[in-house]
């Protein structure tokens, strides 16, 4: 089982879009995927058209008391399910605080599912947190993604620096550029600039696009309604990159 957690400090840089339609290429390539939605706001839960409801909220589930599996939806597509968010989930990091070894929680927690996915998407909030370092503990793969401006770089910055300050050894980041609009000259110059100073981002470019903003408005995974895009094309490159680790 692998743990990829689409994450990144700042909000609005395409997390649960990544998250929504790289599970959706994983189900689609026959492997079994689960997407855990820990966002409060709940996208990820709204796209697979689930209502964003944890019986007994996040209280119950950081305690135990509810198994992982009791709570897991199945979606309409086929290998895919997910573990829908709740408005809770904004009080996680108050919720794990009350536990011993509050980073080693979600770990825990995702172990009983080792035999039932290969493949596990964690959908997270914007923020350096308890959760986060939860996250951070539990993810084989930190899929960043990055918009091509000064404010996203240096968030980009912050999070290698605090692994490294960390010691997290045992996750590997993996950042990417993410709503790319090559008609802008600062986009250009700095995916351009970027990739030479840190060879260790991703190949694959997600672009600004109108068919991922159509995600809200259809409530599916982008290849889900359409074939043949420039999109699709880029979440393919993307999800090729990810077998490679």
């Amino acid at each position: 089982m692998t743990i990829i957690a689409t994450y990144n400090i700042k909000g609005g840089v395409g997390k649960t879009s990544t998250a929504v339609n790289l599970a959706f290429l994983a189900a689609q390539s026959n492997y079994k995927t689960l997407i855990w939605d820990l966002d409060p706001q709940g996208a990820s839960s709204y796209y697979f058209r689930i209502k964003p409801k944890v019986k007994g909220g996040s209280k119950a589930l950081i305690a135990g008391d509810r198994d992982l599996d009791g709570l897991i939806k199945a979606t309409d597509f086929e290998n895919l399910d997910l573990l829908p968010a709740d408005f809770s989930f904004r009080n996680l990091d108050l919720v794990l605080d009350e536990r011993k070894k509050p980073t080693q929680r979600l770990k825990k927690l995702l172990a009983p599912l080792s035999e039932e996915y290969d493949y596990i998407f964690l959908d997270c909030p914007p923020n350096i947190s308890l959760l986060s370092e939860a996250i951070f503990e539990a993810s084989d793969l930190l899929l960043s993604p990055i918009i091509p401006t000064t404010l996203s770089l240096r968030t980009l910055e912050q999070l290698k620096k605090h692994i490294k300050d960390n010691k997290l050894k045992n996750i590997q980041l993996l950042p990417f550029f993410s709503m790319a609009d090559r008609r802008k000259k600062m986009h250009r110059e700095i995916i351009e600039s970027l990739a030479e100073q840190h060879p260790d981002i991703l190949q694959s470019i997600i672009p600004y696009a109108s068919d991922i903003e159509r995600m809200g408005l259809e409530r599916q995974p982008l290849g889900s309604y359409i074939n043949k895009s420039r999109s699709v094309e880029a979440y393919q490159s993307l999800w090729q990159e990810l077998l490679a680790f």
